[in-house]
């Protein structure tokens, strides 16, 4: 079988427009990712923020020649490693790269060959090709984490106003329309104070020669007190509709498309339809979870099938949301919480109501609705659940029992499924059957809140600080990578989290088969593993 690739960091910028699946949904959030406006995508991981902006960026530069828009892309996943003693760290880290991409950008489409003065501005100093100063400053901040008690200068980083100066000079002089920001990997849990920032600056940054884009999660990003939520951007949910007349047949040409060279998985996809519908309504819209689960069934058998969806859904997917605690263990209360909420609450009661509707010939459910006014803490336990991609916001305002208003949100089916002895035969009929209108309520006391309130009866913001030597030490056993690259770098002695962020390609290429070529690949692909778990 043909190795799927689950990130969108993986995939090559030549192969991105190949590999898209066009919706009519996502063909508006490309257009409007390409406006001036500015937009925040909001979805968990592995449901497309990435990917979709890697699209609006590849779209833009075949058309820069015409419109004059140049597309910067800008991935914020080292903003774990940022550990200084300055406290602006992220402010000043953020600018000084946002700054050299747009630098490297400008180089890469020749755009330098007669410089403009204001390069100066976003360089640090006289630019040079050989050494761009602001460059080292980002440099500096992103191996903070190597000794975080060292001064790093600042003096090369620009003022918002001068950059924007800067920014409005450069466009001018070059012909150039306006800059597109988009910004990947914008505010990363459990770092409030850096998202704070982030939307601080996201704001100042505006002009009409740079719009911004950004991407973040859903539930667990803190805006701050200046942000205006409605005010200063369009956000954007992008949970793929799973009751869509065309779901299944988008999820399809997403595996069909990157599987388009092995045959015998198109094949047994074709000969197995009503089992990979299975697959597809039980990840829920994600594509990431569809790619792994398929991977783990490639002849797309019932016994492949029910196998994938207990281990997955029911262990993995479960067990990724309860290791969270371990890596950021003040907030172990309400992690914990959330998966015995979903596991011995939610999912029996939802099932034992399907078994119920299926009999009576009524449509079913993989809803809940919890009351506005329910504590901030059981609305931060699901935040996290959110975050993992166990439940999905499905809308707020929704009224319940009693007219009382809450927010609806959707259980991810794969969970449901893992709770059927057999979701081969029983899940279809749950899936095909769905409605929104049948919602599990949970009141503003429901007494299955008390034991996390009684645990955490205040809501505290999570401290990082003292938790990232703990992560670096770790195993590359916890990361998400192929058993061929954990056992390459283990052939060297790369053992932990912190040696691949300290090991070279030169060192890799010491391994057994290892070139240029697959040096290069395996380091991007381990520090890009490394940075996403750092990150949650």
């Amino acid at each position: 079988m043909s190795e799927l690739l689950f990130r969108t960091e993986d995939i090559s910028s030549d192969d991105i427009l190949d590999l898209f699946v066009e919706t009519s949904q996502d063909r508006d959030v490309i257009e409007k990712l390409k406006s001036i406006s500015p937009i925040i995508l909001v979805g968990s991981r592995g449901v497309g923020k990435s990917f979709l902006m890697k699209v609006a960026e590849e779209e833009l530069n075949k058309q820069f020649s015409d419109d004059k828009i140049l597309p910067v892309y800008v991935t914020f996943n080292k903003s774990s490693l940022i550990h200084s003693s300055d406290k602006n760290q992220f402010t000043n880290w953020m600018l000084s790269l946002i700054c050299s991409k747009i630098i490297r950008q400008l180089r890469r489409k020749g755009l330098l060959a007669n410089l403009p003065q204001s390069i100066n501005v976003l360089s640090g100093g006289s630019y040079s090709d050989e050494v761009i100063k602001i460059e080292e400053v980002a440099k500096n901040y992103e191996e903070s984490w190597r000794n975080p008690q060292n001064q790093i200068i600042t003096s090369a980083i620009p003022t918002v106003d001068d950059f924007k100066d800067a920014i409005q000079e450069i466009c001018e002089d070059l012909g150039i329309k306006r800059i597109n920001l988009l910004i990947d990997e914008a505010a990363h849990i459990f770092r409030p104070e850096q998202q704070r920032q982030f939307f601080t600056l996201f704001r100042d940054l505006r002009s009409p020669y740079l719009s911004c884009n950004a991407a973040v999660y859903p539930g667990v990003t803190s805006y701050g007190e200046i942000f205006q939520y409605t005010q200063d951007a369009s956000f954007i949910n992008i949970n793929r509709d799973i009751f869509s007349s065309s779901y299944i047949d988008r999820m399809r040409e997403i595996v069909e498309k990157q599987a388009d060279s092995d045959s015998s998985l198109l094949n047994e996809i074709s000969k197995n339809r009503n089992n990979f519908e299975i697959l597809a309504y039980a990840s829920s819209g994600n594509p990431r979870f569809l790619l792994k689960s398929i991977s783990r069934t490639p002849k797309v058998n019932s016994s492949q099938l029910n196998e994938t969806i207990r281990e997955y859904y029911k262990v993995e997917l479960l067990s990724e949301h309860s290791n969270l605690s371990e890596k950021y263990p003040g907030q172990r209360g309400l992690i914990d919480w959330g998966r015995k909420f979903i596991e011995t609450i939610v999912l029996p009661e939802i099932q034992k109501k399907n078994i119920n509707y299926l009999q009576e010939n009524k449509q079913t459910s993989c809803f809940i609705w919890v009351h506005k006014d329910v504590p901030q803490t059981v609305k931060e336990s699901l935040r996290l659940l959110e975050y993992t991609g166990i439940i999905q916001e499905n809308g707020k305002g929704i009224k319940a029992t009693n007219a009382e208003i809450g927010t609806r949100y959707l259980i991810n089916l794969g969970c449901l499924f893992s709770q059927e002895s057999s979701p081969s035969s029983s899940a279809l009929p749950i899936a095909r059957n769905i409605t929104s209108k049948r919602m599990t309520e949970f009141g503003m006391n429901n007494p299955n809140f008390k034991d996390l309130i009684d645990e955490i009866p205040d809501f505290k913001e999570n401290d990082t600080t003292e938790i990232l030597e703990k992560e670096l030490s770790k195993s590359i056993d916890v990361l998400d990578l192929s058993s061929w690259i954990k056992d390459t770098l283990k052939g060297i002695d790369i053992i932990t989290v912190k040696d691949i962020l300290t090991t070279t390609e030169a060192n890799l290429k010491r391994a057994y088969y290892v070139g240029d070529k697959r040096a290069r690949l395996v380091k991007s692909a381990a520090t890009a593993a490394v940075y996403e778990y750092l990150n949650g």
